[in-house]
């Protein structure tokens, strides 16, 4: 039985707004559900029409490719602060019932047979960063028994490996750029810790990753063979389309675009920290969480809904009036990350397809919410 409890050590970008967009649709009506999957189908049928496929021609022994633009960015960034453990995105699943573990291990290695971006290093061919594929690579599944502890202590000692091994760095060049660890608490529980690169991996891949495991894994104990089909393309695809895609005139066109959009704005917000902001950015840094209550949440949605924005928009207009508060600066720009995924193809394709939306308010004039909130929306 291989049921999954995630428990993210290190969560990843969550995709905006998700939640309120599946509360409309449950709230559809039979019919204008059948009408949107219709107008889905039509859109992506369009879509195949109107966009060349994405697997390129590959030469035979190449293995060899661009990175995306996505990639780049993180690839420069490793450059600038080799083993930065920001770029790990961690993942803990609490396994529950009876499990083979050899089964396990080759359904993820299935898993890594279909994905070529899991056999990607990175490394400069030539005087370019590049993708380096392996024809073959098999990934063992690491184990680690803590049965023998005594039943309070097992959780903790779990919970300080899968710390620990979110802490370990990977090696771009040398790779591979994903782990795995089985931690057995019991004969019917364990838990299962995932470490993948950011550069060939999002929040969406995690979950496709989880997915694909499961599928695979319950075939296999069944004596069949995985029933996914094969990828339509793979991760180096859409990135040699990309580049080909995004130069000349529609490369022009988008950075005008930006240019335009970001003129004159501000290069940071004065914040009062307790501390000054050091001269070389890093990765330091701690998250905070706290729990709303019902009532307020319900109420803000409320807001939103009565001047057509969604829960995203209204949360952000009031983060965007607190970093106004702070800082007295009207020109607020935040970035937040999307996930960027406008292909067919590339929908079931575990790889890094997340950009950096930059989401620029102007706060002078003294507006109220409900104006200021409508700028947010705009």
């Amino acid at each position: 039985m291989f049921e999954h409890d995630p428990q993210p050590v290190n969560q990843p970008e969550p995709v905006q707004g998700a939640k309120t967009t599946a509360d409309l649709l449950r709230n559809l009506s039979p019919e204008k559900q059948a009408l949107l999957a219709q107008r889905l189908r039509e859109k992506r049928l369009q879509n195949r029409i109107e966009q060349p496929g994405l697997r390129q021609p590959r030469k035979p022994g190449i293995n060899t490719f661009p990175l995306s633009f996505a990639q780049e960015r993180l690839w420069i960034l490793e450059q600038i602060e080799p083993e930065n453990l920001a770029y790990n995105t961690n993942m803990a699943l609490r396994l529950k019932g009876t499990l083979d573990r050899a089964v396990l291990e080759r359904a993820f290695n299935e898993v890594v047979r279909r994905h070529e971006v899991l056999r990607t290093t990175f490394d400069v061919v030539d005087g370019q960063a590049m993708q380096i594929v392996a024809p073959q690579m098999a990934i063992p599944l690491r184990e680690q028994d803590l049965s023998s502890l005594a039943l309070d202590e097992r959780e903790p000692e779990a919970w300080r490996l899968a710390q620990d091994e979110a802490r370990r760095p990977l090696d771009l060049r040398r790779g591979p750029l994903l782990r795995t660890t089985l931690l057995r608490l019991d004969e019917t529980e364990y838990v299962l810790l995932l470490t993948v690169h950011h550069i060939v991996s999002d929040n969406w891949s995690m979950w496709l990753l989880v997915w694909e495991i499961a599928t695979i894994y319950a075939a296999f104990m069944a004596g069949e063979a995985s029933p996914l089909p094969e990828l339509p393309a793979q991760y180096a695809d859409f990135a040699v389309w990309q580049r080909k895609w995004l130069q000349g005139e529609t490369l022009e066109q988008q950075v005008s675009f930006w240019r335009q959009k970001l003129a004159g704005a501000p290069q940071a917000l004065d914040l009062p920290t307790d501390h000054p902001r050091p001269a070389l950015q890093t990765s330091r840094g701690a998250q905070q969480n706290l729990l709303l209550p019902k009532t307020l949440v319900e109420a803000v949605k409320a807001l939103g809904q009565a001047h057509g924005a969604t829960l995203f928009m209204t949360l952000l207009a009031v983060f965007k009036v607190l970093l106004y508060r702070y800082t007295g600066q009207p020109d607020i720009v935040v970035g937040s990350p999307i996930v960027d995924r406008d292909r067919v193809e590339i929908e079931g394709l575990i790889g890094f397809f997340l950009n950096t939306l930059v989401l620029r308010s102007d706060l002078s004039g003294n507006p109220t919410f409900h104006e200021l909130l409508k700028r947010v929306q705009e």
